[in-house]
C-alpha cells in the first residue's frame, strides 16, 4: 500500500505547474531580420519546451519531497482474545419499522445488523462467528478472526432466513454453545438478539442456559422492539409485547451475564458499546511496519528534466532577451 511521509508537499504541483510561465516579459521570437524573412522554423515552434520541461521538473520533485512510501504492516497475535458468538433473530417480527438508521424509517434486523458489524469493526483480536435463528437455528459464520468477511455476510443476512414464522430461542443458543465448547480460550461469550419469545424448537432456552453456564460461557441478551411495534411491510405483526424478558433476564443471570432492553438505535448502540467494555479483550498484539522509500525515481526523474531544460534553454533553444 503506497502512502505519503510529507503529503503536504502534494499542494505545490499546481504552483509548479505555473511558476516557470510567470515573469516572463516580452521576448523576441527571432534573433535578426533574417530570421523573420525566413518565417517560422523549428526551433521557433518548439520555443516552449523549456518552460514545459521545468513546470514537469517541478512536480516530480514535489512529489519526491512528499516521500511515497510502500508501507506492508504485519499484525502478528501473541495471545488469543475473546471468543464471540453473535446469535442474531430473523424472524418475521424483526420487520418491523420502529427504529430509525441515518434519519429515516428502518426495520429491526437493518438497525441490528448495523450496530453488530460497528462491534465487530471495534474487536479485531477476538474470534467472532455468527449464527441465525427462526423457525429453525444455524450457523452462518463459524468463529474466525476475518472480520471484513463476517461483516460482508451479516450484511447480507435476510429477512427469515431460517424462517419466518417462530422463534426457535433454545436451539439458536444450543448451536452457538456447541460452536463455543470445544474452544480453549481465555473467555466465551455468546450475545442473544431477539425480540419475541421461544415458540419453536426442541431445546428450552433455560436448559440452554444452564448448559451454556456449564462451559462457561456467559450470555448477553439483547431484547429489541418498541412498545408500540412500529410499521411492517409485510404480514407478520412486530409487537413489543410479544417479547419475553422475564426468560431473557433469566438466561443473563444464570451464566452471569446482564439483560439488555434496546427501545431505540441509540440505546442499541448504547448496549453493544456496554458489552464491549464489560469483555475487554485480552489478546496481546504487535504491529510490524515494513517501509520502502519510492520518492528516488520521482528525484531523479525531476533533475534529468530540470537539467534537460538548462540545457536545452542554454543551446539550441535559447531565447534571446
Amino acid at each position: 500500500m503506497i502512502e505519503w511521509a510529507s503529503p503536504w508537499w502534494l499542494l505545490g504541483i499546481l504552483p509548479a505547474l505555473l511558476v516557470p510561465w510567470w515573469g516572463r516579459g516580452p521576448r523576441l521570437r527571432h534573433a535578426s531580420v533574417a530570421a523573420i524573412a525566413q518565417g517560422r522554423s523549428l526551433r521557433t515552434a518548439l520555443a516552449w519546451v523549456p518552460r514545459a520541461l521545468g513546470s514537469a521538473a517541478l512536480v516530480l520533485i514535489c512529489v519526491a519531497l512528499a516521500r511515497p512510501q510502500l508501507v506492508d504492516r504485519e499484525r502478528i497475535v501473541d495471545s488469543e482474545g475473546i471468543d464471540i458468538m453473535l446469535v442474531l433473530d430473523t424472524s418475521g417480527s424483526m420487520e418491523a419499522e420502529d427504529y430509525t438508521l441515518n434519519g429515516r424509517p428502518a426495520s429491526r434486523l437493518e438497525v441490528a445488523k448495523e450496530v453488530i458489524a460497528d462491534f465487530v469493526a471495534g474487536r479485531p483480536n477476538d474470534r467472532i462467528g455468527l449464527v441465525v435463528f427462526g423457525e429453525e437455528a444455524f450457523t452462518q459464520v463459524p468463529l474466525t478472526l476475518d472480520h471484513d468477511a463476517l461483516i460482508e455476510i451479516l450484511r447480507q443476512v435476510v429477512l427469515g432466513v431460517a424462517g419466518r414464522r417462530a422463534t426457535a430461542l433454545g436451539d439458536a443458543m444450543a448451536v452457538a454453545g456447541a460452536r463455543l465448547k470445544d474452544l480453549d480460550a481465555p473467555s466465551k461469550v455468546m450475545i442473544l438478539l431477539t425480540d419475541g419469545r421461544n415458540n419453536a424448537g426442541q431445546v428450552p432456552p433455560l436448559e440452554a442456559a444452564e448448559a451454556a453456564r456449564a462451559l462457561g460461557i456467559r450470555v448477553y441478551t439483547v431484547g429489541i422492539g418498541t412498545t408500540g411495534g412500529g410499521g411492517l411491510r409485510g404480514f407478520f405483526t412486530g409487537r413489543g409485547g410479544d417479547l419475553d424478558e422475564k426468560t431473557l433476564q433469566a438466561i443473563a443471570r444464570i451464566t452471569n451475564a446482564r439483560y439488555f432492553r434496546a427501545d431505540d438505535t441509540q440505546a442499541l448502540r448504547d448496549v453493544y458499546a456496554t458489552i464491549d467494555q464489560l469483555e475487554r479483550s485480552t489478546a496481546e498484539a504487535r504491529e510490524f511496519v515494513h517501509t520502502e522509500e519510492r520518492y528516488h525515481g520521482w528525484l531523479i526523474g525531476g533533475l534529468l528534466l530540470l537539467a534537460l531544460q538548462l540545457l536545452l534553454g542554454e543551446t539550441w533553444l535559447r531565447r534571446l532577451p
